[in-house]
């Protein structure tokens, strides 16, 4: 995104935060076009296809059938319906839609795709799906239904069914007919030619949507987790000694040492801290001792995903690929979303340690052994029962995270009559991610509940600055607790400080920047 506030596709540029900032976009004020050298491709690409036409040589998914009907040769006069045919025949997708951010990073990334002008598609059917982008326009696109390659099928015919004008999407808040929609707004819907709608569907953008939207947001959870984790070690008067510098230089992998330096910028000159120098205790449980190796341990995990996600934002992913100036035209497997399906199954992993050590620091608050404060963090415990059961519910997440934890990439199923034969469940695996990182929220929120409630116990003791920002943020949604109440919605307050990112920034504005 640059100054003005547009993103311009060109197939090259666009990386996991600018595809974040633009699908989770509510302002008018922001423009998605294309770049005046990705027309004029786009527009070679296509005679290249009108002179194959021409020509009448078979060639896939131009006029031929598609998957295991390859063999079937279409006449010229037949393909404008070979098109429309494939989209229809191919929206059988299953499930509640996808949410609205989400539809707009998927449309982002296939537009993106086909700017880079090796798919041979009519630039007039790209302009119309920037059309829908700028006008908030949201195809129904149902979750499931994707293998995870020769493109995602099914999604993607749906959002190419609503720019022919026969699905459906959502606009200005209701569902309704997209022909209706494109009517009012004085557009006309896509006419399909030679290999348009094959080039629509034949990609990864839903397998690499679910990835970029899940790698933005577990940044955000990483150095959500290592907040909470220092507001947990003063709630409970640890220490920071185990996150010496000098520990983690001698064990020098990229997320320890991004984790150790946080933790240490937020509790330097800790007021709790110091009022417990030469206490009893030699050291802290693994989950607070440890934090750098494991909350550095779930960020290469981190790393690793956006890496492979970035690489894919502009990739080509269509199939066959159109190279105009070099007169040839390839059938090749770029559809195939196994990278993706892999890292996607390795960063849930990541996020799910950070969910199951966040519950460990759960129950040490809990503990009156261990903490030394009242048991579950009430004063009057019996009659109260405290965070007993807030505690509990970090534990639920935590053990369906590890359900989810199963790869799906190390699945495959063969479908069209063994023609495509090995598929990477590259959509299933993001799907789950997705659940994951919802889970490893709440769980945090759980565990920012309970340490605020800790300091409680520690004044007239203060923290860091940073962290008694932490403090009175929550502070200002969830009052202390004094007896029991319904914890769900402090729960739920607290979870939406993380979805809106309330957090991080103030603590940056103090200490700056966390890695």
């Amino acid at each position: 995104m640059n100054n003005s506030n547009e993103l311009i596709l060109s197939g090259k540029e666009l990386d996991v935060q600018k595809l974040y900032e633009a699908s989770h976009n509510k302002s008018s004020n922001l423009k998605v076009s294309i770049s005046p050298e990705s027309l004029k491709k786009m527009v070679a690409s296509r005679e290249f296809i009108t002179d194959l036409v021409k020509k009448g040589d078979p060639v896939y998914g131009i006029n031929t059938g598609f998957g295991a009907l390859a063999t079937k040769f279409i006449p010229e006069k037949d393909l404008a319906t070979l098109q429309v045919n494939l989209i229809r025949s191919h929206c059988t997708g299953i499930g509640d839609p996808y949410s609205r951010d989400l539809t707009r990073a998927i449309m982002i990334l296939r537009a993106n795709c086909l700017c880079s002008g090796f798919s041979g598609i009519n630039p007039s059917i790209v302009e119309l799906l920037v059309d829908f982008i700028n006008l908030d326009i949201i195809p129904f696109i149902p979750k499931k239904g994707s293998v995870g390659a020769s493109g995602d099928l099914a999604p993607l015919a749906h959002l190419a069914l609503a720019l022919i004008g026969e699905g459906d999407v959502f606009y200005d808040g209701q569902k309704r007919s997209s022909q209706e929609v494109l009517k009012e707004l004085g557009k006309t819907p896509a006419i399909l030619g030679p290999k348009d709608g094959l080039a629509l569907i034949n990609g990864t953008a839903v397998m690499a949507a679910l990835g970029a939207i899940a790698v933005e947001e577990a940044g955000r959870i990483m150095r959500l987790a290592d907040i909470t984790c220092a507001l947990t070690a003063d709630g409970i008067r640890g220490t920071s000694k185990a996150y010496d510098i000098d520990i983690s230089n001698l064990k020098p992998h990229r997320g320890q040492l991004e984790s150790a330096s946080n933790l240490n910028k937020l509790l330097e000159n800790s007021n709790v801290m110091a009022s417990h120098e030469g206490c009893g205790r030699v050291q802290d449980p693994y989950s607070l001792r440890c934090a750098p190796q494991v909350h550095g341990a779930c960020r290469q995990t981190l790393h690793h995903a956006q890496e492979v996600i970035n690489t894919e934002l502009n990739s080509v992913t269509d199939n066959p690929l159109i190279f105009a100036d070099q007169n040839k035209v390839i059938s090749g497997g770029n559809f195939h979303g196994e990278a993706l399906a892999f890292c996607m199954d390795y960063l849930a992993m990541g996020i799910s340690e950070i969910c199951n050590i966040s519950e460990r620091r759960i129950e040490k608050m809990m503990n009156p052994s261990f903490s030394d404060l009242p048991a579950f963090l009430t004063k009057n415990s019996g009659l109260n029962s405290g965070l007993m059961i807030a505690h509990v519910s970090a534990a639920a997440l935590t053990s369906e995270n590890k359900i989810y934890c199963h790869p799906a990439s190390i699945d495959s199923i063969p479908t069209s009559t063994d023609k495509e034969d090995h598929v990477s469940m590259g959509v299933t695996s993001g799907l789950k991610l997705h659940e994951v990182v919802k889970n490893a929220k709440a769980c945090l929120a759980i565990e920012l509940l309970c340490n605020s409630q800790a300091l409680e116990f520690q004044r007239p003791q203060k923290s860091t600055p940073a962290l008694e920002k932490v403090y009175s943020l929550i502070r200002e949604v969830v009052p202390p607790i004094e007896e029991d109440r319904v914890f769900y919605h402090d729960i739920q307050k607290i979870i939406d400080l993380i979805e809106n990112n309330k957090i991080i920034p103030e603590v940056e504005k103090i200490i700056g920047e966390l890695k």
